[in-house]
């Protein structure tokens, strides 16, 4: 699948940071992982940590894919409102749920820390605001919701919205738990940073067959190598949809834009994430080094081409969508691109073993919070391996 369009922005400012040779002999390990985005990198990090042999593979160059193309926010809000998700779910499985991606931004962070990454991670507020007067009937219960579990989180009116932040909007949860970061360039990071501990990492090698043996698994790959491997982690995303005999994720096509250096923006705004309640919702973020990357406009994914064509339409709609909301920022478009994602009904990750797939996990992180939602399913799927599999395993699994 194309998961993106037009050369993102990552990919344009990091270039090719690491680079890695194709899959051309046969080898042996404990734990193959394929994907070579920021979900495998993570999970490649969390596999040699915890001492397993381990390999990577993807079909593309590193962070190719969807990667690439990601606007990087953190937030540990979902894709569903957090009452709205008690009813679906149950209190205790929605609150972990929000609490385990709030945990995993600090995880995150430590990560970076860790392996020294220069991927600007910035920890940041999050302001969460009404797009129209008749949401926030409903955007006020969510706050309530949000401070009955512990969250650190504030109510600002219409007017402190607008003081604050230039933001013109009727109200909003301002949280003190959000961040952002160069997904592009952690992936890169951390496989390089494990490469030197003994990861191996093969590029433009793509998985064309698996066999399902009594100990394990021997993968073929395009070049015709074999591995062989005790467990097998699919990083895949959205592409994984093609592999499973159950729908588990509606494909989206997503639109971003990014301004030019130059710009410059309210200090609030460099350190605040924002995002609305418009279905679809907007988001918007400055990154590092001062730009405004603003997304939106999703639609059903059709096809790649019928995604790309959208492009400039989308583009347009985006920024006038930004000058509503922020009417005195000022926005010179820089970059724009296109890209594919999922949705799942509950907004919930997929994560953990599929009863059709022997010495398999899936690390599937889906809609607005892959990189939290990944960040807390690698240290989940290392626990599954050692046997100790934690309360969110029943309520991100496969059947649920």
């Amino acid at each position: 699948m194309d998961v993106r369009s037009n050369e993102p922005f990552w990919l344009v400012k990091n270039g090719i940071k690491y680079s890695y040779p194709s899959l051309r002999e046969d080898i042996d390990t404990e734990v193959l992982i394929v994907g070579g985005g920021i979900t495998g990198a993570l999970m490649a990090h969390a596999a040699v940590k915890k001492g397993y042999k381990t390999v990577l593979i993807d079909k593309r160059e590193i962070a190719n894919g969807s990667t690439s193309a990601t606007t990087s926010m953190l937030q540990y809000e979902i894709d569903i409102p957090l009452y709205q998700l008690k009813e679906l779910i149950g209190e205790q499985g929605a609150i972990a749920s929000y609490l385990s991606c709030r945990d995993a931004i600090d995880s995150l962070h430590n990560v970076v820390n860790e392996i020294k990454s220069a991927c600007g991670f910035e920890k940041k507020e999050s302001v969460y605001f009404a797009g129209n007067s008749k949401d926030v009937k409903w955007l006020k219960p969510e706050f309530e919701a949000r401070l009955a579990a512990g969250f650190e989180v504030k109510w600002l009116d219409k007017e402190q919205l607008f003081t604050a932040y230039g933001l013109v909007a009727e109200g909003g949860i301002l949280s003190e738990d959000g961040g952002s970061v160069d997904a592009f360039c952690l992936t890169h990071d951390l496989l390089h940073y494990n490469s030197e501990k003994g990861l191996r990492v093969f590029d433009k090698t793509e998985l064309k067959k698996v066999k399902y043996e009594k100990d394990g698994v021997k993968v073929v790959v395009h070049t015709g190598a074999e591995i062989r491997a005790k467990k097998i982690i699919y990083c895949t995303g959205y592409e994984t949809q093609g592999m499973l005999p159950d729908k588990i994720v509606a494909l989206k096509s997503t639109y971003a834009i990014i301004s030019e250096k130059e710009n410059k923006h309210t200090p609030w705004c460099n350190k605040t994430l924002f995002w609305n309640t418009d279905k679809p919702y907007l988001y918007m973020r400055t990154t590092a080094d001062g730009r405004l990357l603003v997304g939106g406009e999703d639609v059903d994914f059709k096809n790649a081409l019928r995604r790309d064509l959208l492009l400039c339409k989308k583009k347009d709609r985006l920024v006038k969508t930004l000058k509503k909301y922020l009417p005195e920022v000022t926005f010179i478009e820089d970059f724009c691109w296109c890209g594919t994602f999922g949705e799942t009904k509950d907004g919930l990750p997929y994560i953990g073993q599929h009863p059709k797939f022997p010495d398999s996990y899936f690390l599937l992180g889906f809609g607005g919070n892959g990189i939290t939602f990944s960040v807390t399913g690698a240290e989940m799927i290392i626990g599954m391996m050692d046997g100790m599999p934690n309360l969110l395993s029943h309520y991100f699994r496969f059947g649920r």
